[in-house]
């Protein structure tokens, strides 16, 4: 088992341990959701895999906060919120804005990239530099806005 599987696994005993039933049933969740993956694709997930799963995740939370929140659903945005923590808690440490636009810069150049054809590889070797440290789209944004003329 992979290191962040195995994380996951620890954390899902040490929380049952503690009677965190609600850390636990988040957990479970995750984990239900990468061996539905792994049954599909019939494969290990590695890391990076299961980065991508947690951002996903994350995803998913963050624009069902957005909703709660949006429709005044407090007790609701609460529990997003609650998850959306626990999740981070597995997510390497985020890329600041400064540190992406360089590395997206730093890419561009080295690919000699010059316009929006070329951004497909751009962002093909930059989701695998950041994987789980930076949001896709946030890469995308960046990409196309060096791109443009």
């Amino acid at each position: 088992m992979n290191p962040l599987k195995q994380s996951l696994a620890d954390d899902i005993i040490t929380s049952m341990k503690a009677h965190n039933i609600e850390r636990v049933k988040v957990l479970r969740n995750v984990q239900a959701v990468i061996k539905q993956i792994e049954i599909d694709r019939q494969t290990q997930l590695d890391d990076a895999d299961v980065l991508e799963v947690l951002q996903k995740q994350l995803k998913q939370r963050h624009e069902s906060l957005t909703i709660f929140t949006e429709n005044d659903r407090v007790d609701l945005a609460t529990k997003e919120q609650f998850e959306i923590d626990i999740i981070n808690e597995f997510m390497p440490m985020q890329m600041d804005d400064a540190e992406l636009a360089d590395l997206v810069n730093a890419e561009i150049t080295a690919q000699g990239a010059k316009s929006m054809r070329d951004m497909g590889g751009v962002m093909g070797v930059l989701k695998i530099k950041t994987a789980g440290r930076a949001d896709p789209a946030i890469i995308s944004k960046l990409v196309r806005q060096a791109l443009q003329p």
